[in-house]
């Protein structure tokens, strides 16, 4: 391919590396958000698992023993 006189090297031009590096970018389209989304829900899943845990009677108590425990004073 000629322009103005010129040969292009291989792989330059609109189909080249800038046709292939905008291919593979508009083909990645959407996917961080998609990562994000996955993420998202994997921590609100992880948040509902631990109301359900500390809602719980027995790790109330386990709790709240070691908040007694440690603003007691020594002595």
């Amino acid at each position: 391919m000629k322009q103005n006189g010129l040969r292009r090297p291989t792989g330059v031009g609109p189909a080249g590396v800038g046709g292939r590096l905008r291919a593979r970018l508009l083909g990645e389209r959407g996917a961080a958000t998609a990562e994000y989304a996955v993420a998202t829900l994997g921590a609100v899943g992880f948040a509902g698992l631990l109301v359900v845990i500390l809602r719980s009677d027995e790790v109330r108590g386990m709790l709240t023993d070691i908040v007694r425990q440690a603003l007691s004073l020594p002595g």
